[in-house]
């Protein structure tokens, strides 16, 4: 996954921002924070800046004035009238005029189905994106080349999408603006989330892994890996990570005491079955042709 610079912006263009964003409350912020924020995101569309970056040694920080910056943007945005149609086969939407649904043409090679998704102001989503419909990205997002969004996906606010990646029916990639140097959902490359998954709170999901549907990942869930006899839990020193290449698939692990032992209550445990393989590889493949 590239991480960009900002060739674009100014040199300067990061201290006038935050001067715009530190204005206290009550106070009226300087008449060029409407045009700085416009800049960000639409730096942020290009991919030219990111909410996120991974370094050297491959952990993933966020980028706190790119969300001091977006945060800006809902102070200065008015509320504004978003409804598409005209009388009462109006469909109304009501939003913050400084994030308006993103318009998209040929030339950016993103193929936008129809029916009813909706990509926000400030997300990038590089040529080869597939989006089935309805699905819905939020400001901030970061997906890569070759990725398919799948009907009723939501990619949270500031999460970072890898390449290739699937984001199978109904998956839910949290998203997180505040606090501001709280990182947020990573999926990196190559990694298949099953239908129905909810991936939240920081989590990273190494390249080539795969989320079995159903798995659910929180900053609190205990991940039972099987293979390395290990748990894995966030604590902190950093979020829940899966290990690249992990095959996770919902589990069940028995309470081990007290009344819920007595009534037999199993609470729900991602658990590590595999590390990929050929087989799994065959198994997760995308038909080039639907891409």
């Amino acid at each position: 996954m590239k991480t960009g610079a900002a060739p674009a912006l100014a040199p300067d263009f990061v201290d006038r921002l935050l001067r715009a964003a530190d204005t206290p409350a009550g106070i009226v912020v300087p008449d060029e924070a409407e045009e700085l924020v416009d800049a960000l995101l639409g730096a942020l569309e290009r991919g030219e800046v990111r909410a996120a970056q991974r370094d050297a040694e491959g952990k993933w920080n966020a980028v706190s004035w790119v969300k001091r910056g977006i945060l800006l943007g809902f102070r200065v945005g008015r509320l504004a009238d978003m409804s598409v149609g005209d009388g009462r086969s109006a469909l109304p939407f009501f939003d913050k005029h400084t994030y308006p649904v993103q318009r998209f043409d040929v030339a950016r090679g993103v193929r936008i189905v129809p029916g009813g998704s909706s990509v926000r102001r400030g997300a990038y989503v590089a040529p080869g994106v597939v989006c089935m419909p309805p699905m819905y990205v939020n400001v901030g997002a970061w997906i890569g080349s070759g990725t398919m969004v799948d009907s009723h996906a939501l990619v949270g606010s500031c999460a970072q999408i890898g390449e290739r990646v699937h984001l199978s029916a109904a998956a839910q990639v949290g998203g997180v603006l505040e606090p501001v140097n709280a990182a947020p959902v990573v999926i990196e490359d190559d990694v298949l989330v099953g239908g129905n998954c909810g991936v939240y709170e920081g989590t990273i999901v190494r390249s080539r892994a795969v989320l079995a549907a159903g798995v659910i990942l929180t900053r609190g869930t205990p991940v039972y890996d099987l293979v390395h006899e290990r748990i894995l839990r966030a604590d902190e020193s950093g979020p829940l990570e899966i290990p690249s290449g992990a095959v996770v698939v919902p589990g069940a692990r028995q309470v081990s005491k007290g009344w819920g032992k007595e009534q037999g209550i199993a609470l729900q445990t991602p658990v590590i079955v595999k590390y990929r393989d050929e087989k799994t590889d065959v198994a997760t493949a995308l038909e080039g042709w639907l891409r």
